[in-house]
């Protein structure tokens, strides 16, 4: 079971503002733990939205709006994501995720991932399962 950690945007990282060394430090003593145990697939953080853009789907067009974007709530700022045994081992993972922005509200998601054997059979997911991605 894959398993993504979604730590929640700030104004302080919308904004630019790098973690405090500690915790960066904390953040590797929990990913060094992932890693031993052997269940970390990958972990990043994401650059403010100011350097990104969303693509606007509407009435069969496309259109590309450039970030910023307004609502922090709505904002992603790094993720992590693991492979367990079960939706309790990536929940204990989860509550030993070290506090993303100290001193200011914050919050992560945990979402399990889709596996393409929780789709129906169809032409399209063996088609997808047939495309290699990183050795899946």
């Amino acid at each position: 079971m894959r398993f993504m950690i979604l730590v929640r945007a700030t104004p302080d990282s919308e904004a630019g503002v790098m973690p405090e060394e500690s915790l960066f430090a904390a953040m590797t003593t929990y990913h060094e733990a992932l890693a031993k145990a052997g269940v970390l697939l990958d972990a990043n953080g994401l650059q403010p939205s100011s350097k990104g853009w969303r693509v606007r789907y509407e009435n069969g067009q496309r259109s590309v709006v450039d970030g910023p974007f307004a609502d922090t709530k709505e904002l992603i700022a790094g993720y992590t994501m693991i492979q367990v045994r079960s939706r309790e081992e990536a929940m204990q993972w989860a509550l030993r995720f070290p506090e993303p922005f100290v001193g200011q509200p914050c919050s992560i998601e945990v979402r399990q991932m889709y596996e393409l054997d929780d789709l129906p059979p169809s032409k399209a997911v063996e088609r997808f399962r047939q495309i290699s991605v990183n050795g899946r």
